[in-house]
C-alpha cells in the first residue's frame, strides 16, 4: 500500500487545485462560505468517483502497459507538477500532467496506444470550447427566466444562492466521475487496485485536497480572471458542469480548469472582453502548455533517479 502514496498525493493536489473550479466563483462572489462549499464538494466528488469513474479509468489504463514502478513514477511526476502549479495559484490540467507522464512511460517502453492518445488530446482542445459554448447558450436563456421572475430582489438572491449550491454539487459529482481516473488509473493498469477500490481511494484523496489546501486557487479563478456577479457565477458553474459531465460519459478525463476558464471567458465575451484580465489569462494558458511537458520531463527525471545506486 506504500506504493499508493504517490496516487494519494496526486489526488490531494488535484482536489486542492480543482476545488476552485467547483465553487470558486460562488465563494468569491460572497454567495457561499468556503467551508460549506468545501464539505459539499468533497461529498459529491467521492459519490461521482464511485458511481461513474470506471469509464475514464479504462481509457487511461489502455494508453500503455504499466508495472508498479512505472505506475508510481508516473503518478509522482503528475503530483509534483500539479502541486507546484497549485503553489503558484494557477488552475492547471491534472489530466494533462497525468497523460504527459504516461506518454513518458509509453515512450520508455516503446509501447504507446496512439489512437487512445489522439482521442484524449482532441478532447483537451474541445473542453474550453465546450465551456464557452455552454456559457454563451445558457446566459440569455437563464437571464430571460431571471428577469421575468416575480420575486423581489431579496427572494431572488436566495434563489440564486440555492441554485449555486445545487450547481456546485453537480459540478463536484462530474469532477469525481471524470477525474478520478487521473489519480488511480495507473494503479489499476499495474494490477495494484481493482476498479472499485481505485474509485474510492481516488475520490477520498481528491476530497482531502479540497478540504485542506484549496483556498488559494479560488482567488485566481473567481476574482482575478474576470469579475463575476452571483448570476454569472451560476452560469459558469453550470456550463463547466455540463462540459465535464459530457466528457465523463465519453470516458475521457479532461480538465475542469479548462472547462471553467472556457465558461468564464464565455461570460467575458458576453459582458465585453475588456472585463477579462488578460495577464491572468495568459499565465493560465502558459500553464496549460507547460503542464504536460513538465509531467513528461519529470517522469524521465524520476526514472533516471530510480536507477541510481549508491557505491561506497
Amino acid at each position: 500500500m506504500f506504493s499508493l502514496l504517490s496516487g494519494v498525493l496526486l489526488g490531494w493536489s488535484l482536489g486542492a487545485n480543482d476545488a476552485a473550479n467547483l465553487f470558486g466563483s460562488a465563494v468569491c462572489s460572497g454567495m457561499i462560505r468556503f467551508w460549506r462549499a468545501a464539505l459539499l464538494a468533497s461529498c459529491f466528488v467521492v459519490l461521482g468517483a464511485v458511481l461513474e469513474g470506471r469509464t475514464g479509468i479504462q481509457t487511461l489504463e489502455s494508453l500503455t502497459p504499466l508495472d508498479l514502478r512505472l505506475a508510481v513514477l508516473s503518478s509522482l511526476s503528475a503530483a509534483v507538477t500539479v502541486t507546484f502549479m497549485t503553489l503558484l495559484r494557477l488552475p492547471v490540467s491534472t489530466s494533462q500532467a497525468v497523460v504527459g507522464s504516461i506518454v513518458g512511460a509509453g515512450l520508455l517502453q516503446n509501447d504507446l496506444y496512439l489512437g487512445g492518445l489522439s482521442k484524449v488530446v482532441l478532447c483537451w482542445f474541445g473542453t474550453p470550447l465546450g465551456g464557452i459554448l455552454f456559457a454563451v447558450a445558457l446566459y440569455p436563456f437563464l437571464a430571460l427566466l431571471y428577469n421575468r421572475c416575480p420575486y423581489n430582489l431579496f427572494r431572488m438572491d436566495k434563489v440564486v444562492r440555492i441554485a449555486l449550491v445545487v450547481a456546485g454539487c453537480c459540478c463536484s459529482f462530474a469532477l469525481g466521475a471524470n477525474n478520478v481516473a487521473n489519480v488511480t488509473a495507473v494503479f489499476v493498469g499495474a494490477g495494484q487496485l481493482d476498479v472499485y477500490s481505485a474509485t474510492l481511494v481516488g475520490g477520498a484523496s481528491i476530497a482531502f485536497g479540497i478540504l485542506t489546501f484549496s483556498r488559494g486557487v479560488m482567488k485566481t479563478v473567481g476574482r482575478d480572471l474576470v469579475v463575476l456577479d452571483p448570476f454569472c457565477a451560476l452560469i459558469v458553474i453550470l456550463a463547466e458542469s455540463l462540459t465535464v459531465q459530457v466528457y465523463a460519459l465519453v470516458g475521457v478525463p479532461v480538465s475542469t480548469s479548462q472547462a471553467v476558464i472556457g465558461s468564464v471567458l464565455g461570460i467575458g465575451i458576453l459582458k465585453g472582453v475588456q472585463t477579462i484580465q488578460r495577464r491572468t489569462l495568459l499565465s493560465i494558458l502558459l500553464g496549460w502548455f507547460v503542464t504536460p511537458m513538465a509531467g513528461f520531463l519529470l517522469f524521465f527525471a524520476f526514472s533516471f533517479l530510480s536507477h541510481l545506486r549508491y557505491v561506497p
